[in-house]
């Protein structure tokens, strides 16, 4: 309604006029009048519904308590409020303009329940999505295609064709059918629970990077069928023989998957398309005063996607170098368009306070602990004997550094040190600007349910508080 003012409001040399009344009965207004009163309407509408509600005199089940300490805020975050430790529940605060309002006020039992059901459809996303994953994976093997589709013979001995089905076919088809897990996987980390954007991003980041880790990546490698996938993972025994075996196989499979979702993603990065498609869609339907959103990174996407060939190049350095380049283009590339993304197109929403990170440090482990694996069943199956056994301790060792780096860093993440917040604390006490911050935090956390709304020109009254002050 407001933009449809605005736009009318701009429009000054022509009369648009509207018809109303009963048939017969035809009284001309103009538009510009008809739906300012039509806006104020609406306000004022809106005004007595947030006036019910903070009138309404219920509590609320959860809040935002405010210390003036750093550290008295951080003991009592550590500390638990309640016996029961489920009835009284304390969060650090997210940011501002990072809260999630619809799961802020509601209670442990529901966050739970919403969560299990989240891992629960996650699971069965996981595994349904093997369906489409190992049909393309039939397309790498002529003989199963000649048998499945006979008519193509003919075509199929074609060099050309031959080398486009089975080579850049399946990894563009899989690129497709990946479109749609981001968004899946960050509808579900919404409805998990979570307070704050920053921890559904995160949360999405994990589902989409471990969904494609497995879906991709084992299920590429273990492509005969479900069946031999988890019958492979029932016999730990074997499963460094049969990665060894498998995983130089789909070398030249994930070199075309290089080239098709890793150079393609970051040019059309770069030239961003899609927005501008839908950017001259919308624009008719869109006022010139009306402010541009900027947008933000969407760390859910790109950060799995970057792991991602990161387990690549470590898995695969020693087995098929010839990837090598590939993936050094890819990450330069990368490097240049996102570093312009960063300080030309996208603007950050909040501050994570770098809690991605250990996303990142848990994939470089797990593809140092894959690639020395995969090492191990290709030296035995060589029959290298001391070259396997000089490389055992190496995950042995990669675990320990891993949980060195769990003791002695992980808690930096989590939670900050009483010594930083007393430093932080006593440098405050001769900051002048502290009063003003006071002031502002308290109207920093509003429900945006109940802002007042101010589009309308005749808003004196939507200006006044509420709820009068004696």
């Amino acid at each position: 309604m407001y933009k449809r003012v605005t736009q009318l409001r701009s429009d000054s040399t022509q009369q648009k006029n509207t018809q109303r009344g009963f048939p017969g009965l035809f009284s001309r207004k103009n538009s510009v009048i008809y739906y300012e009163k039509k806006l104020e309407d609406i306000e004022e509408n809106v005004r007595l519904k947030q006036l019910e509600a903070s009138l309404a005199g219920e509590e609320a089940r959860a809040a935002f308590v405010f210390f003036k300490s750093r550290f008295g805020a951080a003991t009592a975050f550590h500390l638990q409020q309640s016996v029961n430790p489920t009835h009284w529940i304390t969060e650090l605060a997210p940011e501002p303009h990072d809260v999630y309002w619809p799961f802020f006020s509601e209670s442990f039992m529901r966050r739970w329940i919403s969560k299990l059901v989240v891992v629960l459809v996650c699971t069965t996303f996981t595994i349904v999505f093997l369906i489409p994953v190992v049909i393309v994976q039939g397309l790498t093997n002529l003989n199963q295609l000649e048998i499945l589709f006979p008519f193509l013979t003919s075509i199929l001995t074609i060099k050309f064709f031959s080398q486009i089905v089975t080579g850049y076919l399946p990894s563009l088809i899989l690129q497709l059918f990946l479109k749609l897990v981001p968004p899946a996987m960050e509808f579900l980390s919404s409805i998990q629970g979570y307070i704050s954007h920053s921890d559904i991003e995160m949360s999405a980041s994990r589902k989409v990077l471990w969904f494609t880790v497995w879906n991709v990546f084992f299920a590429t490698v273990f492509s005969g069928s479900i069946l031999s996938m988890f019958n492979t993972l029932l016999d730990p025994k074997n499963i460094p023989g049969k990665l060894a075996v498998a995983v130089p196989a789909q070398a030249s499979f994930f070199i075309t998957y290089v080239v098709t979702q890793g150079w393609t993603s970051v040019s059309s990065e770069l030239f961003r398309v899609i927005p501008f498609i839908f950017s001259w869609i919308t624009r008719p339907f869109t006022s010139q005063d009306d402010e541009f959103e900027v947008p933000s990174t969407p760390y859910h996407k790109d950060i799995p996607r970057v792991l991602f060939f990161g387990l690549l190049g470590i898995t695969y350095f020693f087995l098929a170098p010839l990837i090598l380049p590939f993936l050094l283009a890819y990450f330069c590339l990368a490097y240049i368009i996102f570093r312009n993304q960063f300080i030309n197109v996208y603007a950050p929403k909040y501050d994570t306070a770098g809690k991605f990170w250990p996303i990142i440090h848990n994939s470089m482990i797990f593809s140092l602990v894959l690639m020395h694996i995969i090492a191990v069943g290709i030296f035995a199956l060589k029959k290298l004997s001391l070259a396997s056994t000089l490389t055992m301790p190496l995950p042995v060792l990669t675990l320990l550094f891993n949980e060195y780096c769990r003791k002695r860093f992980l808690p930096i993440f989590v939670a900050y040190s009483a010594e930083s917040l007393k430093k932080k604390d006593r440098q405050d006490q001769n900051d002048a600007t502290m009063t003003q911050f006071y002031e502002n935090l308290v109207n920093a956390y509003k429900d945006p349910a109940l802002l007042p709304i101010q589009h309308s020109q005749n808003n004196d009254n939507l200006r006044s508080p509420l709820i009068s002050q004696a």
